[in-house]
């Protein structure tokens, strides 16, 4: 991964913008010596939500479970059968 400065960013912004959807590479901004952002092509940010939103719903499959939030596979299937009707 590349790191640049935010003063990179103010100065270059149109060349760092083309290099990131050529490159699909991320670049992290710093300030002060500290990160400060990072910025990704836009595909490459879709597919990190679909993957977080894929993670979350596992999560909460596993919280359910946890809680004893669960259905037999006679109960599931009626609650189904509601909804394929």
């Amino acid at each position: 991964m590349r790191t640049e400065l935010v003063t990179t960013l103010k100065r270059q912004a149109t060349e760092l913008l083309a290099e990131l959807e050529r490159d699909r590479e991320p670049i992290l901004i710093t300030q002060h010596g500290l990160p400060s952002a990072y910025l990704v092509d836009v595909a490459s940010f879709e597919k990190l939500q679909q993957r977080m939103s894929l993670l979350e719903g596992i999560a909460r499959g596993e919280r359910a479970l946890e809680e004893g939030r669960t259905l037999t596979q006679s109960q599931a299937k009626t609650r189904m059968a509601r909804w394929l009707k």
